[in-house]
């Protein structure tokens, strides 16, 4: 491999790291429990395993994932199924979506923990929490009940991303050490936010130091038309892509003064050929973004994103050449 090659791919790799949290068991997938751990038990295993973040599971099914997963979480049943040279198997990390009362939703979390601290029981633990808001004061009282222990991402509605103004919440979310999270799409063309929509989102995060991540529909690297969902004969509809939300982040992140045109046209970009990833980073049009830029964004902006799809995005990297 030429040094050019490696750093391309150095490049590429510090975009990628972590990004993908695989949310197997939703929409459009909808996978059941077994079939959704065992695909990531067999992620973690993977050529590109470091593409791969956390497991996303509702609260409410966690112990159903205990009953499912245990024999192929790392600890006593699974850890000859990882490569020798990992001496120290980490658990499973999981986020869990919050549904209903979050109390309620904490201790089926902890009785999780619990469970599998044992490695008897399969490692894993619950460190991270997603749940929907709809004002500061929803905010504000999960932060009083949320222990420091787990990260925290509030999701933004849906119509307040694509029809109102998220700046009140972004701003509610200051100083919190929380994520705001941006749904990107759904199985219908009307659930995807306009590119115009997902630049003011970042740009609010910026100007209140608020880190975000995102989910749904960001299955490909570069936005074009697909199709929705895995049915037979499925709706098709354009779709946002992960390197143009990514490289649009550390734009806007980096950039001293950053033009909202230009982040919109970042977003908009459907030509896989405008990205050029070289040896110091990736270049559209005239905007230049470092892979040092690249890490800055991944480590304290933008955080990994839902997908039930890791199969995808590793084919389409692989097809354009940047794998």
């Amino acid at each position: 491999m030429s040094d050019t090659e490696t750093n391309l791919r150095a490049s590429v790799r510090t975009l990628m790291g972590g990004l993908i949290d695989y949310a197997g068991l939703f929409p459009p997938s909808k996978l059941e429990m077994g079939k959704a751990t065992e695909n990531y038990a067999k992620y973690l295993r993977a050529q590109h395993a470091d593409f791969v973040g956390r497991f996303i599971c509702p609260a409410s099914r966690l112990e159903e994932m205990s009953k499912a997963a245990s024999i192929v979480m790392p600890g006593t049943y699974a850890t000859s199924g990882y490569p020798e040279h990992l001496d120290d198997i980490e658990p499973w990390q999981i986020s869990a979506i919050i549904m209903g009362d979050l109390e309620e939703n904490l201790e089926m979390i902890y009785r999780f923990n619990e469970h599998h601290d044992d490695e008897a029981n399969g490692l894993a633990m619950v460190d991270a929490i997603e749940m929907r808001v709809s004002s500061s004061d929803d905010i504000d009282e999960a932060l009083e009940i949320i222990p420091e222990m787990i990260d925290a991402a509030f999701e933004i509605p849906q119509d307040v991303i694509m029809n109102g103004d998220p700046r009140g919440l972004i701003a509610a979310m200051s100083g919190a050490g929380v994520l705001a999270k941006m749904r990107c799409g759904g199985v219908e063309a009307s659930m995807f936010p306009s590119c115009e929509n997902i630049a003011d989102f970042m740009m609010a995060c910026k100007n209140a130091s608020v880190m975000f991540k995102c989910t749904a529909g960001l299955h490909h690297p570069i936005r074009g038309e697909h199709a929705l969902t895995y049915d037979e004969n499925p709706p098709r509809g354009v779709m946002h892509g992960f390197i143009n939300v990514y490289v649009a982040a550390a734009y806007v992140l980096c950039a001293k003064k950053p033009d909202f045109g230009t982040a919109v046209g970042i977003l908009e970009e459907m030509d896989p050929k405008a990205f050029k990833f070289n040896e110091d980073g990736v270049i559209h049009k005239r905007t230049r973004v470092s892979t040092i830029e690249l890490g800055q964004m991944r480590e304290g902006f933008a955080m990994g994103y839902g997908s039930c799809s890791v199969d995808e995005p590793v084919a389409d990297l692989t097809a354009m050449g940047l794998l």
